[in-house]
């Protein structure tokens, strides 16, 4: 069997650690070229720092190149995708991840949180996803279609708390819930184009964030009482779907918000 991403080029925001870090090298794994996109390519986390994302790609045997970028800068996601495009010619496959949860450390209720909280929130997680897809669709329309007659595939990271509510975090969820629809909003608008818009909605997944999240807000017991099947997930749990919404298995998918989440939200 061929890889399922092979001959496609893939933007990954926020792809230095947690689950930009585990898209990234899945992608790689089924023969995607991959941009990654960050601030820096350091990890935040130790045993992430040990090598980067995109040298970790390359040492074995993938294609990867690191793009520093501010991702709620405007110029420098315009910059990210033509260099992209620069390099390997396309670019078939943009995943908006990188995010932050300022909450997680500092919880609060709405009338006690900070314009700053709210606009940085908002900032990296929503208006990220706006610029990133407004450059891609932009090349992905210019381009010739891909091999199967799609133009592009879009896989937006957003939250199941952009599905339901969460205490003590406002901004993070106002600003997945604006992920999600912004997603199915574009996939209307696209569809006609054969660019696919889709988003995954991951449970508690234990990354650098989520070690916050529990040591500030949500003790480990509790959340793994949340997640029916296995307790919280694992950044790879969230890569591998990353991947079905990028290829050819989900041919006829558009429009989704897909729960990854070990059962949360059926509760």
């Amino acid at each position: 069997m061929s890889p399922r991403l092979e001959n496609k080029i893939a933007i990954v925001t926020g792809s230095s650690s947690g689950l930009g870090r585990a898209i990234a090298l899945r992608y790689a794994q089924e023969g995607a070229k991959v941009a990654c996109a960050d601030l820096s390519p350091t990890a935040r986390l130790t045993e992430e720092a040990i090598i980067t994302t995109h040298d970790l790609i390359t040492e074995n045997g993938g294609d990867a190149i690191f793009i520093q970028t501010d991702v709620g800068d405007a110029s420098q996601m315009e910059n990210l995708v033509k260099t992209t495009v620069t390099k390997y010619g396309r670019l078939d496959i943009i995943v908006n991840n990188a995010g932050i949860s300022i909450e997680a450390c500092s919880p609060a209720v709405l009338h006690l949180t900070s314009e700053d909280t709210w606009d940085t929130t908002m900032r990296v997680n929503a208006k990220s996803v706006f610029l990133g897809c407004k450059y891609a669709l932009t090349q992905m329309l210019a381009q010739e279609p891909h091999s199967s007659g799609d133009r592009g595939w879009i896989v937006n990271i957003s939250s199941i708390m952009g599905m339901i509510a969460g205490p003590e975090n406002p901004s993070y969820c106002a600003s997945k819930g604006a992920v999600s629809q912004l997603t199915r909003q574009m996939a209307l608008d696209y569809a006609m184009h054969r660019i696919h818009s889709n988003a995954i909605c991951p449970g508690y997944t234990q990354t650098a964030i989520f070690k916050e999240t529990t040591s500030h807000c949500t003790p480990w017991d509790d959340l793994n009482r949340r997640h029916p099947l296995k307790g919280p997930g694992f950044p790879d749990d969230i890569a591998k779907m990353a991947v079905v919404l990028a290829g050819e298995d989900a041919s006829w998918v558009t429009g989704v918000c897909l729960p990854v989440d070990g059962g949360y939200t059926a509760r």
